[in-house]
């Protein structure tokens, strides 16, 4: 991973999660960190731990992407040593709900679209200009299978998800004429927050999600995230879809008995 070492990489989501397992496999890689999340608490948990098994460096941001102010300050003030950002992660989003569409929760929706297409939107447009200026850097989003095929009562979820795929591929063909390369990893079943997250911390229904068959882990798709961001120059790993054996479908898992 010599490529990676002392690259600047803002993860977005980082807390938890796939993006906490992004940043503990982008720290092993040797690189430098921009851990941004809203609960600070967690962020300072991930720094110690880096700092104390790695030699890197982390910087944290208390942020809400869905806050495009907020954004735009935090990109602007970032220190010099800090302001050449080679890699960015996408990863904040989340879920809500499992609702018909004419029973679903407004609330909810807002949460996604704010988070999962708005947030992506605000992050990108802070930093890929200066990627474009230094024509270099590589932008990574995470998307879902849940962003290739619709399944019943994800109707919002899923379209935010199929939201982040268009966009994916839009900044490729925005970006053609550089040298940022933009890929998206697009994970099946994982085992994290996530459902808790969407369930409103009903464990019991968390975990019901993942029962009786091998999920992904977050380092399983840190992982991915890493392979795609560590090729040489002239590589760009458009999509990766990246699915748990046990599972053929958003819908399709088999479960041992």
């Amino acid at each position: 991973m010599t490529r990676l070492r002392n690259a600047i990489v803002l993860i977005t989501g980082a807390s938890s999660g796939i993006g906490e397992a992004c940043a503990r496999a982008f720290a092993d890689a040797g690189a430098h960190l921009i851990v941004t999340a809203r609960r600070k608490e967690r962020l300072d948990e991930l720094v110690n731990k880096l700092q104390n098994s790695n030699k890197i460096k982390v910087l944290t941001l208390e942020l809400d992407v869905r806050d495009r102010q907020a954004v735009e300050e935090a990109i602007a003030a970032l220190p010099d040593a800090w302001k050449e950002i080679d890699i960015l992660v996408n990863n904040a989003g989340l879920s809500r709900g499992l609702d018909k569409i004419h029973e679903g929760k407004i609330q909810d929706w807002e949460e996604m679209i704010d988070t999962n297409v708005k947030g992506l939107l605000y992050v990108s447009r802070a930093v890929i200009p200066g990627m474009v200026e230094r024509d270099k850097g590589t932008v990574i989003n995470i998307g879902s299978i849940a962003g290739r095929e619709v399944y019943q009562k994800g109707n919002v979820y899923c379209a935010s998800k199929f939201a982040v795929d268009a966009l994916t591929k839009g900044m490729r063909l925005d970006l053609v004429d550089t040298q940022v390369r933009v890929c998206t990893v697009d994970p099946g079943l994982v085992e994290t927050e996530f459902s808790e997250v969407r369930f409103r911390g009903d464990a019991d229904r968390a975990k019901k999600v993942y029962a009786n068959m091998t999920p992904l882990t977050g380092d399983d798709v840190a992982e991915a995230v890493v392979f795609a961001a560590s090729r040489p120059p002239h590589v760009q790993c458009a999509e990766i879809l990246l699915l748990p054996t046990d599972q053929a479908g958003p819908t399709t898992v088999h479960r041992r008995q």
